[in-house]
């Protein structure tokens, strides 16, 4: 469970106004949400401006009512109408105009992030980090509650500042000392109603990490069916189920006796709202010094400006839950920021050095667990074109190795110098295919872009021409495999529709067509027969690709090859093949 960092709520505004800034200066969409902003306050100055003068004209509707003035009743009534269309015209397109902003922000920051998040595999480098809980929330759910609700309070502070300005005079004008008792009103409701409800700030941030992780759990409650049913854990599972269950309950139950309170108060407060101003004019027009429609406007132009003084009264609920949700929302985004430089994130992984060849300098693996050494200063280049058979009897060094050159294991000691990961791709020994189509699953490798750490999201600059996709598969065998699936751009389950060999030449066709220098296979005899690794082997080496095998045995008989063995307390040795240079 994550931690609630403590919320500063001056550092709160900052990331606010900084995220504002951010899509505004953006050269694709910053025009456009200029457009929409600048729109939506023109919209509201001019609602202000007709709900002024709707307090004037039911004054005199009123008045006319109780002078039993036909005309003048008829004649305001049509204004009072007229004055409703042009609300309620302005109002619906002010509505449309702030969605599709918020809109438009959503899906702005969304990418944003999840440009970010995939950069550098930080989304891999947050598994198990106790600081983020359910990061896939946050991006889901935080970021729409954080754009929508944002342009909601800033909307209602713009609206409050304007109500203040366009009634102040109005209420001002009636009686002086109603508006001293409005402002000294909101003054000390919203003293009252931060020191009852300030506990819900983290009472709402808890509540979020607690919801996410009873549905995580339901969800991999679902995809691990069979594996639960097979091996008889329901109890397990039903005992974990209602602890999150409980948790989510008493955090739901103390946000309910919070909100109780604050609602005793929130509630008394408003009511009060409608009787205060005839308390003060009523006797007025008793007396005969002003109309009984000023009785209305006086009303009316009271609680207009009492509700703009007393925005975090009537929003403190909401209140609370936004600041949870950017601080959750600003967790994500900085530990995105640090992952992102590469300098810091790579350190101790794999320095990129620009070239052709894989180098190990004095490369050092310890075992995470016990410590115990797994490989001992490892000395040696591989070259394009020089094939390897990386071996031995303990597979926890082989996977490590194989993990450190992919750079998702730490390098205890030493560098491993290399191409770009996408000149390298690794085919584990189970195949990973998600669901989606042939076309999706040929997607160029991500870039890893270590100079700027913004590789692109676009499908398109990373499309695979067709023509190359079906000679991948063709070469594989698996040339009906289009047609079975029926076409390219046909979703499918590749786990539940392959067998394990199909799966495994799938990836290794994906492979093919992307074309890397290097191409790392890692016990490919779990999934493939011999006489596929041998149309694999061929392929391969028809593309002039460098093949490095990882696996149990030696493989005899093939001179040409550079071994790895790995030997038992970190030791190794390495023999050159025929066509490359011993080490």
């Amino acid at each position: 469970m994550s931690t609630q960092p403590k919320i500063n709520h001056r550092t709160m505004l900052q990331r606010v106004v900084a995220m504002v800034r951010e899509i505004l200066a953006d050269p694709e969409v910053g025009h456009k949400a200029l457009f929409y902003f600048v729109s939506m306050c023109v919209f509201l100055l001019l609602l202000s401006g007709l709900n002024v003068v709707n307090s004037y004209v039911g004054r005199d509707f009123m008045t006319a009512i109780a002078d039993r003035n036909l005309p003048g009743f008829w004649r305001y009534a049509l204004l009072t109408l007229i004055v409703f269309a042009a609300l309620t015209l302005i109002s619906v397109i002010h509505r449309y105009v702030e969605e599709s902003l918020g809109m438009l922000w959503r899906k702005w920051l969304t990418a944003r992030v999840l440009r970010r998040y995939a950069d550098h595999r930080v989304f891999w480098r947050m598994v198990g980090n106790a600081a983020i809980d359910n990061p896939d929330q946050r991006i889901a759910e935080d970021i729409r509650s954080f754009t929508t609700t944002t342009l909601s309070f800033f909307l209602m502070l713009l609206s409050g500042g304007l109500t203040v300005i366009a009634f102040s005079g109005v209420l001002w004008t009636i009686s002086p000392l109603l508006f001293m008792v409005a402002i000294a009103y909101a003054m000390a409701g919203t003293w009252f109603t931060f020191r009852l409800g300030r506990p819900l700030i983290k009472l709402n941030y808890d509540q979020s990490d607690k919801e996410a992780n009873f549905r995580a759990s339901l969800i991999h409650l679902r995809e691990n069916a069979d594996s639960l049913a097979l091996s008889r854990r329901e109890d397990l599972w039903i005992f974990r189920l209602t602890h999150y269950l409980n948790e989510l309950i008493d955090n739901t139950r103390n946000i309910i006796g919070f909100n109780r309170r604050v609602g005793f108060f929130t509630t008394g407060y408003s009511w009060l709202i409608q009787l205060i101003p005839a308390l003060f004019i009523a006797p007025l027009y008793i007396d005969g010094r002003v109309e009984f429609g000023v009785i209305t406007q006086a009303t009316m132009a009271f609680t207009q400006l009492l509700g703009a003084f007393s925005l975090i009264i009537t929003q403190f609920q909401s209140i609370s839950s936004f600041a949870a949700v950017v601080t959750r929302l600003a967790v994500l985004t900085d530990h995105c920021c640090h992952e992102e430089d590469a300098e810091i994130a790579e350190a101790t992984l794999a320095r990129q050095l620009p070239g052709t060849e894989i180098t190990y300098r004095d490369v050092t693996l310890l075992d995470e667990k016990s410590n115990k050494p797994l490989l001992l200063s490892l000395t040696v280049d591989w070259r394009p074109g020089e094939s390897v058979r990386v071996f031995g009897a303990d597979e926890s060094a082989r996977d490590a190795l194989f993990r450190a050159t992919s750079g998702i294991r730490a390098i205890d000691q030493g560098q491993v110098f290399r191409p770009p990961l996408e000149q390298m791709l690794f085919v584990t020994e189970r195949p990973y295919l998600p669901p989606g189509t042939l076309r999706e699953l040929f997607l160029k490798p991500h870039p890893e872009r270590l100079d700027d750490g913004h590789g692109p999201l676009d499908a398109q600059a990373l499309a695979m021409p067709e023509s190359r996709i079906r000679s991948s598969l063709k070469t594989l065998g698996l040339g009906r495999l289009v047609q079975r699936s029926g076409g390219l751009d046909v979703s499918q389950d590749w786990d539940s529709t392959l067998s394990l060999e199909e799966q495994q030449l799938l990836v290794i066709a994906r492979t093919l067509a992307c074309r890397p220098q290097f191409i790392f296979l890692d016990r490919p005899e779990t999934s493939l027969p011999p006489a596929a690794i041998d149309r694999v082997m061929q392929a391969l080496k028809a593309q002039n690709m460098t093949l490095i095998t990882f696996a149990k045995d030696d493989a005899e008989g093939q001179p040409e090859i550079g071994r790895l063995e790995l030997k038992a307390g970190g030791k190794w040795r390495w023999q050159a093949g025929n066509n490359g240079q011993p080490t």
